[in-house]
């Protein structure tokens, strides 16, 4: 969605890292600088491979982003260890306008050094002005041993590498009560046929209540939790190349493959036995607003409701959020065990100039160092995690991050960013949007993947 950062404030192998021969700060190990514990003062991380930039002391590079107080402070803090090992300083700008803001900022000559970009769309924009500038060699061999080939695509357009990874979130999830479902009995289901047949059981044992509940009013972004719906249950139905070619409009909005998609989705989010708990018919979802619909988990009014790992925020203050506590989140299955597709989003390094001081800096952003130090200063709360797989899970401050951070790190997980993200505006953050909010309300599936399809840019 071309919203990101609204997704995540109303409540993101290879080649080894270049081999760098200057000396370390402090204490460190060489290598590649990788620290898993301990403070994060410029001692104890290896600074040789900022060295490799030259004498940065004094040098300031600027950071704009919509990452905004009270998330920024840890941010902020996490930087220290670069500005301590080069005398560098960075000066962090953070925005609720941001994505407004920056092609403004772009076209009037008035670039910052460096942009988180909450979406690969938003990268491919700016790439076009000509005023992104390619990422280092250095910032690209560390993105290929701690992210991989899948990450790495999200910040390559046209077959150059612009942006590395920063943040991430995992959008696979079905919130729960633990205890209530201990309670009856029931137990988390590992296939989709196996998520049907509990929602069955849940309607059947349950008069009052209903197995799901499940809101996408969000403003002016109204319809992105149905998109979300869509997207995770297509990779589920057509594979991640299947996937992929939607994404790209390989093949039509309209084809069988998205309409299996829709009608799966459908077995849920338009069956009156299933929703919509606590709120009333189908049509509620459409006017639930997505921070609010989860909430009737707590007072037994429904039983799941499926949102990405950063609805944690959503839940009142007090609420224990654990595998033993009042609410916690499982895997949305996939057609069997033997795959597990991974729906998620997150934020890209981009870089608008191309001094030494700002390679080096997007190279420490590209780090298990950075990484590392971020889950450090991240607050007891959380909300933050990566898909570095240099990331110490065991630094991350809470149940749902480190969850979260596991199932990037699996083996087995074949990840794919949120597809409104990838797509044209006016898709992905506009007839996609209005298209699932009207099928909420009643429109079928042929007509609300047509007006979808005819929307999309010739």
């Amino acid at each position: 969605m071309a919203l990101s950062s609204k997704r995540r404030f109303a409540a993101l192998s290879g080649i080894v890292a270049v081999a760098l021969t200057a000396t370390a700060c402090g204490g460190g190990d060489g290598g590649d600088g990788g620290d898993t514990g301990g403070d994060t003062s410029a001692g104890t991380i290896d600074c040789a491979p900022y060295k490799a930039f030259g004498d940065i002391k004094g040098k300031t590079v600027s950071v704009y982003t919509s990452i905004v107080a009270p998330e920024d402070a840890s941010h902020i803090e996490s930087y220290k260890p670069f500005e301590e090992c080069t005398g560098a300083t960075v000066k962090y700008e953070g925005s609720k306008e941001f994505e407004a803001q920056l092609p403004v900022r772009v076209k009037g000559g008035n670039a910052p050094d460096i942009a988180y970009l909450p979406q690969p769309g938003l990268l491919k924009t700016m790439v076009a002005t000509g005023q992104v500038k390619p990422a280092p060699a250095e910032t690209g061999a560390n993105v290929d041993k701690w992210f991989g080939e899948d990450w790495k695509a999200y910040g390559t357009v046209d077959g150059t590498f612009y942006a590395a990874p920063l943040g991430a979130n995992v959008k696979s999830f079905v919130w729960y009560s633990p205890s209530a479902f201990a309670d009856k009995g029931y137990t988390v289901p590992k296939t989709w046929d196996e998520l049907l047949s509990l929602s069955d059981k849940i309607a059947a044992d349950n008069p009052d209540s209903k197995p799901w509940c499940a809101g996408i009013e969000s403003g002016d972004a109204t319809g992105w939790p149905a998109t979300d719906w869509v997207e995770d249950v297509m990779l589920r139905t057509a594979g991640p190349e299947t996937y992929d070619k939607w994404v790209n409009h390989e093949i039509p909005f309209n084809d069988p493959a998205v309409a299996t998609a829709l009608a799966e989705v459908g077995k849920i989010l338009k069956n009156d036995k299933y929703v919509n708990g606590g709120q009333g018919d189908v049509k509620t979802i459409a006017s639930t607003a997505f921070q609010d619909a989860g909430l009737a988990i707590q007072d037994g009014s429904c039983w799941m409701h499926r949102q990405a790992s950063f609805y944690a925020a959503n839940w009142p203050e007090g609420t224990k959020v654990a595998e033993d506590g009042d609410v916690w989140a499982f895997y949305l299955p996939a057609k069997d065990e033997s795959t597990k597709p991974v729906l998620g989003g997150g934020e890209f390094v981009a870089a608008f100039a191309d001094r030494p001081e700002v390679k080096a800096f997007q190279t420490y952003l590209a780090s298990d160092v950075w990484a590392n130090a971020k889950a450090k200063t991240t607050p007891a709360a959380g909300g933050w995690l990566s898909a570095n797989t240099g990331l110490d899970i065991n630094l991350l401050k809470t149940p749902m991050d480190k969850l979260s951070a596991e199932i990037l790190q699996d083996d087995a997980a074949v990840f794919r960013f949120d597809g409104s993200d990838l797509m044209p505006g006016a898709v992905g953050a506009g007839s996609f949007w209005k298209g699932m909010t009207d099928w909420i309300v009643g429109k079928d599936d042929k007509a609300t993947l047509d007006f979808i399809e005819q929307s999309w840019p010739k």
